[in-house]
């Protein structure tokens, strides 16, 4: 339980065709590309990522190299599982520690480095990051008690958020409204903090309704004794 084995469980917008895509990839590299390469390429987009976000600070245009990094980090992180499941060479104990220990401190890497852009302010960026470490956490516990790993919650997954942080990268660049700020409790926040904040509360929102459903199912699982 709680390893690669556990049913994966895929509902994400994008997936269908996001499948597609990297089994065409995976079978198309060369054979000295393997997974563990894959997954530290992945850890390496989150440093380009986040270097791109800090240097933002400087000219709005190195956004472009923080949207490279999602990019980078989504072929590593995504891809790493498919090649080892193409080439039939799952290590479903080590794989799960070294993917899954990894991407923590991948996100951490992202959304700290996003926190010290102009984009975001850093306390809003870290609510959003809490959020994410909490499907995450919740993921793992339901690997454990259900067999299940919950790739996605609803329609929404890891790429479609690299996505929603390369459109708002884009529109940060190419819109004026980096310059709309407004102030809540003397703290001045801009729009896309609100939008952050935002996106922050659905992760929140989608943790508690995934437990309810768990909950309910967990409790009749496991009854009260009497």
């Amino acid at each position: 339980m709680g390893k690669e084995t556990s049913q994966r469980i895929q509902t994400s917008l994008l997936n269908a065709a996001e499948k597609k895509v990297l089994v065409w990839m995976a079978e198309r590299l060369p054979g000295w590309v393997t997974s563990d390469m894959l997954t530290f390429l992945g850890v390496g987009g989150a440093v380009v990522c986040a270097v791109g976000f800090v240097l933002a600070n400087f000219d709005v245009m190195w956004l472009w190299l923080s949207s490279l990094g999602l990019v980078i980090n989504w072929f590593g992180d995504s891809l790493d599982g498919t090649l080892a499941r193409v080439r039939n060479t799952q290590r479903p104990v080590y794989g799960f520690f070294i993917d899954h220990t990894l991407d923590a401190v991948t996100q951490c890497i992202m959304f700290v480095g996003a926190g010290l852009s102009p984009m975001f302010r850093l306390d809003v960026a870290l609510l959003v990051l809490a959020g994410y470490l909490c499907l995450s956490v919740y993921t793992y516990i339901g690997a454990i008690l259900k067999g299940e790993f919950r790739l996605t919650y609803s329609s929404f997954g890891p790429t479609e958020f690299r996505l929603i942080v390369i459109l708002l990268n884009t529109l940060y660049m190419y819109t004026s409204w980096a310059d709309s700020r407004f102030t809540l409790q003397g703290c001045e926040f801009g729009v896309f903090d609100a939008i952050c904040f935002v996106v922050a509360l659905i992760l929140f929102a989608m943790y508690l309704v995934q437990f309810a459903k768990d909950k309910k199912v967990l409790a009749k699982q496991d009854p009260l004794k009497k």
